[in-house]
């Protein structure tokens, strides 16, 4: 398969567009599939994430026939041709037209959370879906994007077949693709995981991407110290991970991650992000590999995950961008526990803790021995693991809080909960960590 994940796919197709960085782009996500890779190029360009939502506007009678688009701020596109041939009324056009328009503004509010849509008056934007395979949609979304005000349209995707490819080039600007395969089958048979894509995972990801338009992300690249993919030995394993530190970092933040969640996890990246905002340096990594995420017992195997986990500080104390700088843990799920049973270990060099959701009670008879200020957020609606955080918090010795996120589950899915743990979480590390860099 040319590609692992979409993520994988995203940065791909990054490296071929890297030559627009200085074009100050505006990068826009086809939901939903599109939006993960879009998320790689944007980073990666130092860019505004956005998503473009587009309805094709289908014959009442052949509704798989589109006779035009809609899109966001009224805007619409039409096939004069198709509309002449089938013989659509003004009022059958007009019933069709605002059916799919009300999705569109729905569907668009959704997804960003209720934040505004990024203008597209004048800018070189960058339309983003995970493959081609006729490229109707991404015909309508060129068309909306100039109706928009898009002064250049740039269409790029990492996967489409050659005959598709050429014939958007007559629609936009530029047509990049990373693999232009013939025969071409369908895209998800380009991809290892094609998973779906989910509504949630979306939102994640533009609450992370869709920063600061002007500067393109919470920490620019020129503002940043390190800002890598990088590989962790670990045993006889190699973990992959991303190591981001802001110049002047007043420490770095390690994450443990729990079932189901790594590097590319959305609500990681998210807290990263927000870290990094405060002026704390990161280091997303796999815990685990594929393989042994398969098998659950590895999950909740917390001395294997602590022993991970302690190898990746080991590794971060021997990085230039890691020495002299105090190291936080921030744990989630079963990676709360393996951050407490690590910095239970003697020596360790961890001065703050922080657990999101996390399980804490299974560090067992280590929780008496950490000595890392910790704190516990829990979601109010998430009553057995804030009953077991109690439980826990009764055995630590070291300075240590519970703060309650009303109305939130465990995974603080809910609008404004995933904010106010990265703001609490930046609280705690700043206040420690620089208390112990002095």
């Amino acid at each position: 398969m040319p590609f692992h994940d979409r993520r994988e796919a995203g940065q791909r197709l990054a490296e071929r567009l890297s030559g627009l960085r200085r074009s100050r782009p505006l990068v826009l996500g086809l939901p939903r599939g599109g939006v993960p890779v879009a998320f790689e190029v944007a980073r990666a360009l130092d860019a505004p994430l956005d998503v473009l939502v587009v309805r094709k506007i289908g014959v009442p009678f052949q509704p798989e026939l589109g006779m035009g688009a809609v899109g966001e701020d009224g805007v619409r596109v039409l096939n004069q041709e198709v509309l002449r041939d089938a013989g659509v009324t003004d009022a059958q056009l007009a019933a069709v037209e605002s059916r799919e328009r009300a999705e569109v503004e729905q569907r668009a509010a959704r997804l960003r959370g209720g934040r505004p849509a990024a203008s597209l008056t004048g800018r070189t934007v960058i339309i983003v879906d995970d493959g081609l395979a006729t490229g109707g949609t991404a015909r309508a979304a060129i068309r909306v994007a100039r109706a928009r005000g898009a002064e250049r349209v740039v269409l790029a995707v990492p996967v489409a077949p050659p005959d598709t490819v050429a014939a958007l080039s007559r629609e936009a600007d530029e047509v990049v693709s990373v693999e232009t395969p013939e025969p071409f089958f369908a895209i998800g048979g380009w991809y290892a995981d094609f998973t779906p894509t989910s509504e949630q995972e979306v939102v994640d990801l533009l609450a992370v991407g869709g920063a600061d338009e002007e500067m393109g992300g919470a920490v620019s690249g020129a503002d940043r110290e390190v800002d890598n993919e990088v590989e962790i030995p670990a045993g006889p394993r190699v973990l992959p991970g991303h190591l981001t530190v802001p110049d002047g970092a007043l420490g770095i933040v390690a994450f443990a991650h729990g079932s189901g969640s790594g590097r590319h996890s959305p609500r990681n990246q998210s807290v990263a992000r927000a870290l990094n905002d405060a002026g704390l340096g990161t280091l997303l990594f796999d815990l685990l590999g594929p393989d042994e995420e398969a098998d659950r017992a590895n999950v909740f195997d917390i001395p294997l995950l602590a022993e991970r986990l302690s190898a990746a500080t080991a590794w971060l104390g021997d990085q230039p961008a890691g020495r002299e700088r105090p190291i936080g843990y921030f744990g989630a799920s079963t990676g709360a526990a393996a951050a407490l049973w690590a910095a239970a270990e003697p020596g360790s060099p961890v001065r703050a803790i922080v657990s999101r959701g996390g399980r804490p009670d299974l560090a067992g008879d280590r929780l008496e021995a950490v000595r890392a200020p910790t704190l516990l957020i829990v979601g109010g609606r998430d009553e057995e693991v804030l009953e077991l955080n109690r439980e826990a918090a009764q055995r630590l010795r070291s300075e240590h809080r519970i703060e309650i996120v009303p109305g939130a589950t465990h995974l603080f899915e809910e609008p404004g909960a995933l904010d106010v743990v990265a703001d609490l979480a930046a609280r705690w590390f700043v206040e420690n960590l620089r208390a112990r860099a002095l």
